[in-house]
Formats: C-alpha cells, structure tokens, sequence
C-alpha cells in the first residue's frame, strides 16, 4: 500500500507522513531527505530537477515489490511526480491513496515556511518568496488520478480524515477492527 502527502512546502506534509507511517508501520519516504544526501554527496547541487524523485520512486517500488507499505513526503508539484507514484504502485500491484495537503490561512502558512528549519545537512528550505512563486500545477482527476484534499492547519483533524480516507477506501467492507492498514482502534 502506498499513500502519498503531496503539497506546497509548510503545509504539514512531513508530520503527517511521519505520524500516519508509524501507525502503520510503513517506510517513510521523505523526498527532503533523498535530495539532501545528494547534495551532501557534492556530486550535484540544487535545483536537482527529476533526480530526488526518480530516486524517491525506485526506493518505493523495491518497498512496495517485498510487501512494505510506503508513506511518501514530496512537494509533487508537477504531473510527472504524480505519474511517478501511480507508476510505482501498479508495478508492485499495490493500492496507491494521494492526499494533498494545503493550508489555506496563507497568515499561517506563512509563518509555518518562515519558521522553518532546516532538519537535514544539505537541505536549505525554501523562502516565502520562493514557495509562492512556484509552479505548482492545480490538480486534475483525468491527469493526476483520484486524491484527497486534507486541510494541514491542525494536525489531529487532518490525521483523523487521512484514517477516514483510507478505511472507506480500503477496509470499506470490513469492521473498522479489523481493517488491515495498522491503524485500527485509533478511531476513523
């Protein structure tokens, strides 16, 4: 099983990622993480372009080959990215859920980018500036697939409606107790 957090930095992607993953006992993925050690390789420096989520990919479809379930963190701005989990998934026949996270009191968002820190060696996280002037293409059913829109301004309501996503999608005919995503008895 794959679930992707796609969303403009600051929105919330990585507590989420990181919180849903251990309640499920899945990888993380965290595309930060890829990019900054290469980086720190010295082999390339930034903007890396597709190289991070080319990596990303690969990583998730060996995961997903062996039966893990793969949380992923990336930005996911652009179409190919999306193709690229969908791809990833169907390889290892495994379902795939996109959840974008967004954050729409930009006051908030606002701060949250501006207080950032960086958590990796190599990474240098974006401006304000730089998160508003990106290209970050809207979202389309027939381009994209099917995701979710999860609301990132406060972190229990969203994982709250990440769980609700996924057992009406997956565990849909099952009693909440026994749907197999690990994150049963925390409630939908």
């Amino acid at each position: 099983m794959l679930v992707v957090f796609a969303g403009l930095p600051g929105t919330g992607k990585t507590t989420l990622s990181r919180r849903l993953a251990a309640e499920m006992s899945a990888a993380v993925v965290r595309l930060d993480a890829i990019e900054a050690a290469i980086v720190r390789s010295g082999e390339l420096k930034p903007p890396l372009g597709p190289v991070g989520y080319l990596v990303a990919q690969d990583v998730v479809a060996g995961c997903l080959a062996v039966g893990t379930p793969v949380v992923v963190d990336a930005v996911s701005q652009v179409a190919e990215a999306r193709a690229g989990w969908r791809t990833a998934a169907a390889a290892a026949g495994a379902p795939v859920h996109v959840f974008e996270v967004v954050l729409n009191d930009l006051v908030e968002h606002r701060r949250r980018v501006e207080q950032r820190r960086s958590d990796l060696e190599g990474l240098v996280v974006p401006t304000w500036e730089q998160v508003r002037a990106r290209d970050y293409q809207p979202w389309d059913v027939h381009r994209d697939g099917d995701w979710t829109i999860i609301d990132g301004s406060d972190t229990e309501a969203a994982l709250v409606s990440c769980r609700r996503s996924l057992w009406a999608v997956w565990c849909g005919t099952l009693s909440y107790a026994s749907c197999p995503l690990g994150i049963a008895g925390r409630g939908p």
